[in-house]
């Protein structure tokens, strides 16, 4: 009889594929065809997770993928009070105005330079705070160290060179300490030749804290069985960073690298905008502030538009660059 009956349910199993073979156990569906269908299916079983994800949506739809429209302007003779569609059409017009201009060569290299110290030190400089503050053995320090690199991420760029200008300004504490001891006025925030390496100085010194988070969280990621069985071998503390914490971290730097080169030209706008009438346009004119003084405020709107086009097909093909050195490499890459 037990024969039997196990022969009666191996048939009923056979017969009705999507059950478990467990008493009172409901089948599971089959997964629906089609990319639509999925979608809906995966909508329905998913609504809270969607729901949350719809504001973000939201805000790259209505400002960044809408706005795409406005690349138009690049290659018209564009007047906003005729609009997209009483413009009309110059082709490669404004590229050629564009490239004929003598203020855009400086423009670029000022960009590219700025650009170039950005990925040089801004970038590295939370990896090593992040490996720092991860060596220090007392929690309530590294927590108290991790505080106050933090803030400055929070304040706005206007707060952060009035700071600053009282700093290394000409009526600044500097300046003061310089005419007390007999050495002449200084100003810092005025002098064209540092002013390049003064930006550099401002970006690290504002976001090198919030940068670390990731970090840390990668640091955090690795077992710490690694680290226990490089001690057992006698490896010190660098050499423990150097062959697990590094390598550990590798795949978070160069994701982070590679979406920082998506935006290499793009060095901070409100930065240097509020500090250029201090140094002058020789020196702080980039591509962003180029396009809002001819485009915005000069009504150049085709040069303008034809510069931010031409920066955002230079970042993307930097991104499709990084991203296959990155897979040939070894690295899994952003995509």
């Amino acid at each position: 009889m037990r024969r039997r009956g196990n022969t009666l349910d191996r048939e009923a199993v056979v017969a009705h594929p999507g059950a478990t073979g467990l008493i009172g156990s409901d089948p599971q569906p089959p997964p629906p065809s089609g990319r639509i269908r999925r979608l809906a299916h995966a909508l329905r079983q998913h609504k809270t997770i969607y729901l949350l994800l719809l504001p973000g949506l939201l805000y790259f739809l209505a400002f960044h993928y809408v706005p795409l429209a406005g690349v138009s302007i690049a290659f018209m003779d564009y007047s906003p009070f005729l609009g997209l569609s009483g413009s009309t059409w110059s082709g490669l017009d404004n590229f050629a105005k564009l490239f004929g201009d003598p203020e855009f060569a400086g423009t670029v290299r000022n960009t590219l330079v700025i650009a170039f110290l950005q990925i040089a030190f801004a970038f590295p400089a939370p990896i090593l705070l992040a490996l720092l503050l991860n060596s220090l053995l007392s929690e309530r320090v590294k927590r108290m160290v991790q505080t106050v690199v933090y803030l400055p991420h929070f304040l706005s760029w206007v707060i952060v060179i009035a700071v600053w200008q009282q700093v290394l300004g000409g009526a600044g504490a500097l300046a003061e300490l310089f005419q007390r001891l007999g050495l002449g006025s200084v100003n810092v925030m005025a002098d064209a030749d540092t002013f390049k390496i003064l930006l550099t100085s401002q970006v690290i010194w504002k976001d090198v804290g919030w940068g670390t988070i990731i970090f840390f969280a990668a640091i955090a990621s690795i077992p710490t069985q690694l680290y226990e069985s490089a001690a057992v071998d006698g490896a010190g503390s660098l050499r423990r960073t150097w062959h697990i914490t590094l390598p550990g971290i590798l795949p978070v730097m160069v994701l982070l690298l590679i979406l920082r080169l998506g935006n290499v030209l793009s060095v901070g706008f409100e930065q240097i905008l509020l500090q250029q009438p201090s140094v002058g346009s020789e020196a702080a004119q980039v591509l962003d502030t180029f396009v809002y003084f001819r485009g915005v405020l000069g009504g150049d709107w085709g040069i303008g538009a034809a510069a931010g086009l031409l920066k955002g097909a230079i970042g993307t093909l930097l991104i499709v660059a990084a991203n296959r050195i990155a897979r040939r490499t070894g690295s899994e890459g952003l995509f």
